[in-house]
């Protein structure tokens, strides 16, 4: 565990099997902190887990402008944990919001990644019409976390339907994904939907034949959404591939970690 002083802002960083000569760099989603891939960093004991919590999230400090949740003041931020902790290149992973971040510095840090894994992840929207529309939807959300406090909100937020095929886990798994949820702030979560949300962010879908290194996108068979638009990404890689896990929906780390773990320790073995 470690805190940094990233760009002023206090980072918090977890990292697990330290004396591991591969590294993860692993990034969560909305709502999300490190702790979502301890269970991760206990399956594959031969590989060192650097997760981040990004801003807004987690134990990291939440600045005051919402213009410093911006893409572009992530990815100098990543820039400059990877510096202060010695990283020269290393495995990124990126879990849907946290997967949108992943590809964007592998497109601005090209050299940093030697191999990319995008879990429920998107290039962002393409037509700026979309992006505005987005910007609409996350602002209101914004607005009624601020309005209607954390609890509020999660109790919404875990019922749509993009966690729909979560209502079927383990009592203990729903309950430590709630506790991670409800360990958030409100003032963090509005600034990350204004800042980072997927309408603000630039589209990097003309970018995707730029990647040179291997891609691997993982969704859940039951995330027709994530699925179609991996397929498209696909498409579009030069050396991309796909996997989709059976009866899996958006998490695929939460409902079927075991088999997460299969797919990252064989495709980076």
């Amino acid at each position: 565990m470690a805190k940094l002083i990233i760009r002023g802002l206090e980072t918090h960083v977890d990292i697990w099997n330290e004396a591991a000569e591969q590294t993860i760099v692993a990034l969560h989603g909305f709502t999300g902190s490190s702790a979502t891939w301890r269970n991760l960093a206990r399956a594959l004991p031969h590989m060192r887990i650097v997760a981040i919590d990004l801003i807004g999230h987690g134990q990291t400090a939440v600045p005051e402008q919402v213009s410093r949740f911006a893409m572009a003041e992530q990815l100098l931020d990543l820039e400059e944990i990877f510096c202060q902790l010695q990283l020269e290149t290393f495995a990124l992973l990126g879990y849907s919001m946290g997967g949108r971040i992943a590809l964007s510095y592998a497109l601005a840090y090209p050299h940093r990644v030697d191999k990319l894994l995008l879990e429920s992840a998107s290039p962002g929207l393409r037509t700026t019409k979309e992006r505005n529309e987005r910007c609409e939807r996350d602002n209101a959300l914004a607005e009624k976390i601020t309005m209607n406090g954390l609890q509020s909100f999660v109790n919404s937020w875990e019922n749509i339907s993009l966690f729909a095929s979560q209502k079927r886990l383990a009592k203990s798994v729903k309950q430590a994904v709630r506790a991670e949820r409800l360990s958030q702030s409100e003032k963090g979560l509005a600034g990350s939907l204004r800042g980072i949300g997927t309408g603000m962010q630039p589209s990097n879908w003309d970018d995707l034949t730029r990647l040179a290194f291997p891609v691997l996108l993982i969704t859940g068979s039951l995330d027709v959404k994530f699925c179609n638009i991996a397929l498209e990404m696909k498409a579009l890689l030069k050396n991309g591939k796909h996997i989709t896990v059976n009866d899996a929906g958006h998490a695929i780390h939460v409902e079927n970690p075991a088999e997460f773990a299969t797919i990252v320790n064989e495709y980076l073995t």
